[in-house]
Formats: C-alpha cells, structure tokens, sequence
C-alpha cells in the first residue's frame, strides 16, 4: 500500500530527489574479522549447533564501550534511578521533572542512556520532562547478553514505572535497535492507551534481513542462520518477521509517528526506510543526509524538529 499521508510519498509522486543519493550499503569488517570468520566455517564444517550456538551468544553480546567525557556530563544533569527488572535493575535517568509532559528515550544497540544526552538537553529547553535507560546488558544496568524481546521487556518496566509516578509517557522517541524492540514487539504505553507521539530514527525494517546482515559479515553458512531464525521461533512464539517495523503499522498505538533516517546511515541501509514507509500508512518520514547512523542523535535540526513534531 503507497503511503499517500507520507512527505516521501510527495516526493516519490513529483520525482523530485532525495537530499542526496542513498550510500551503497556494506558493513564495514572490523579488525581481525579474518579469524572470526575462519573460526566460524570451521565450527559450522563440525556441526551447525555448535556453530549457531556461537554466533547467537556473539549475537547477543553487546559491547560496553567506555564512556567519554561528554556522557559523563550529559548525566551530571540528570537524576538517577534504578527499576528493577527480571532479577536485576536498570540504570534510569530524569532531566527536568518538572517538564509538563514525558518523552521517554529509547537507545540503540550497544548505545546507553548517555548517548542522548544532547538530544535529551534539546527537549528539555523545549520544556518537556525526559527520561532514558540502560538496556539491559548495555551501560549500568544488568546483564552480559541480552535480545529483542528482552529490550522490548526492560522499556516497557520503564514506561510501567514511570506511570506509577503518576505521569503518563507523552511521547517516545527510539534509535534503531531501540526503534525495532519498541514498535516491533510492539511496547504497551499508558495501560495500552498508546502514544501522542512516536518517533523512529534509522530503524531496520525486517528483523531476518538485521540476522542476515550479521550473518553475511561473519560468512555463516544458510543453515545457520536458518537455525537463528528457528531459535527465535522456539524462544518467542513468534517468527522473527513478526517483529519487524513493516509489520508493525496495525500494530503500534500512537496519534502520530515519524520516521527520520540518514541516506548515508552506515548501520541501517537507507532502503530500509524506504520499506517502513511504503508499509506503514500515515506515517510521516523526514530523510536527513550526511548525518550517518549516530549524528541524526545530535543534530540541533533534528532536535529542533522532533521537538516541534511532539507539539
């Protein structure tokens, strides 16, 4: 179905151009891939168990990458907290309580709270009151490994918590695997009443092709990654597809919801936008260039813009 609601689909109706040409994508293969990769065919030459088992548990290992002296400002402004989820707790933040309306922020792959911490100061001189987590397995919080359906977990004791402080959750806006966990599961938001707003910035569209996307980099034999996908299945009760954002159009409650995404995003192709919007009516899709897959996070026009789309 043609997304007619969409600013893209005015664009795509009068041939007008993209801000700019979309980047071909490939991943970029980070030191010593060599010997990962050889690994790999070695184990999935043994058996494809053994092999899938590896690959799920790198899968599922997000790094906790050091944190720089701009974090550690952006939570020296903010008040921390701590929710208990699933045996352990998650490292929470507030800036500005007294804002009149929440916007909770939901980090990426391997991202933590901190990495919102430009965006987070943007919406609070916009007067609203903010919130951000670690993920599971990501920054303070608890865990080595975690999954989607985990994250999706750990933002909806989030959300639940900050309803019990009497506040209802106004708005989300999520960055790429945080976008996926959020709409693709989807999140439950106010007892289910939904969202004002929703916003999704670089979001993979299909759950199976991220698996692929992996798969490829590391030269997993189809089997494996056929195995993945089963996995998912047994674990879930669910087809991996069945989280993905081309799904989740009929699925995810909110009035409006935009869709911001770099046409040089060195993480998501660009073309996985393009399938969000050609699946997902009324959705409103704002394309930004030479921003990549983490500077869309801390461009004053995008945060001028989110802000002026939550009104």
């Amino acid at each position: 179905m043609q997304n007619t609601f969409s600013p893209a689909y005015q664009w795509m109706a009068r041939h007008e151009p993209l801000p700019a040409a979309p980047m071909p994508f490939r991943y970029a293969a980070p030191p010593g891939i060599g010997l990962v990769r050889l690994k790999f065919r070695l184990l999935a030459a043994v058996s494809t168990e053994w092999a899938f088992r590896e690959a799920w548990r790198l899968f599922c290992t997000p790094r906790r990458l050091p944190r720089k002296k701009w974090e550690d400002a952006a939570l020296a402004t903010a008040q921390a907290f701590r929710v208990p989820f699933e045996g352990g707790t998650l490292a929470a933040y507030e800036w500005n309580p007294q804002g009149q309306r929440t916007v909770l922020l939901v980090h990426g792959w391997e991202h933590r709270a901190s990495f919102w911490g430009v965006f987070a100061d943007g919406l609070v001189r916009a007067g609203y009151r903010v919130v951000a987590f670690d993920a599971p397995a990501h920054g303070d919080s608890s865990g080595r490994l975690t999954t989607l359906p985990e994250f999706g977990r750990a933002t909806q004791a989030v959300a639940d918590h900050v309803a019990t402080t009497g506040a209802a959750v106004y708005a989300v806006v999520a960055h790429s695997f945080g976008a996926a966990t959020t709409a693709g599961l989807p999140v439950l938001f106010n007892q289910g009443q939904g969202l004002a707003r929703l916003v999704l910035m670089s979001a993979p569209s299909s759950t199976p092709d991220v698996a692929r996307r992996f798969a490829d980099l590391l030269r997993l034999p189809d089997a494996v990654v056929a195995r993945m996908l089963r996995h998912v299945r047994e674990q879930s009760g669910r087809d991996a597809e069945s989280f993905s954002l081309t799904q989740a159009a009929g699925k995810v409650r909110a009035d409006r919801v935009l869709l911001l995404h770099d046409c040089q995003d060195e993480s998501v192709p660009f073309a996985d936008a393009q399938a969000v919007v050609r699946s997902w009516p009324g959705l409103e899709f704002h394309p930004t260039t030479g921003l990549g897959h983490n500077k869309i996070m801390r461009d004053q026009g995008v945060i001028r813009q989110v802000a002026e789309f939550l009104r």
